[in-house]
């Protein structure tokens, strides 16, 4: 079995100058990044690996959850193509992972989560992944490769105003 959380970034602030992937995170988006970390790990399943997009506000977010996850931040894989990716580059990013990991965190934006995780055929469908969402999967594989393929099931769907 492996499991996944799809996070989407934490809120951030609105674009005033630079470009959107530099736009960091802000207050609310810290505060919500702790919080949902720590419902990630009060939920008991233990993550192996933290892979992000390299934008700003999505990197902050990992590192948040780093810390709250005891992984060190230089082990977050960072992996350009999840800034505005479709939801079939997560499919490749999943299968090119380890298979000594057992469970992922992948941190990315909207558009490209929300379709995501609309694509996978569990029980459960969402329209818009809020910002600090975790979608949890767990597929019955023992390699990452298989993953597109295998039986999934929505494990938990979180945001920082509730539980699913």
């Amino acid at each position: 079995m492996k499991n996944i959380f799809i996070v989407r970034h934490a809120k951030s602030e609105k674009k005033l100058g630079g470009t959107d992937f530099e736009r960091p995170l802000n207050k609310k988006g810290e505060s919500d990044a702790l919080m949902m970390s720590k419902r990630l790990l009060d939920s008991k399943f233990k993550v192996d690996a933290l892979i992000s997009s390299p934008a700003l506000r999505t990197k902050k977010t990992a590192i948040l959850f780093s810390e709250t996850l005891e992984i060190p931040v230089t082990d977050i894989i960072f992996n350009a193509a999840l800034y505005d990716a479709r939801a079939e580059l997560f499919y490749k990013v999943i299968a090119d992972c380890a298979d000594n990991f057992t469970a992922i965190a992948i941190f990315s934006h909207n558009p490209g989560v929300s379709d995501f995780v609309n694509s996978l055929n569990t029980e459960v469908t969402i329209e818009n992944m809020p910002t600090c969402s975790i979608f949890a999967i767990q597929a019955d594989i023992a390699n990452w490769t298989n993953f597109f393929k295998a039986k999934k099931k929505c494990l938990f769907f979180i945001t920082p105003k509730k539980w699913k």
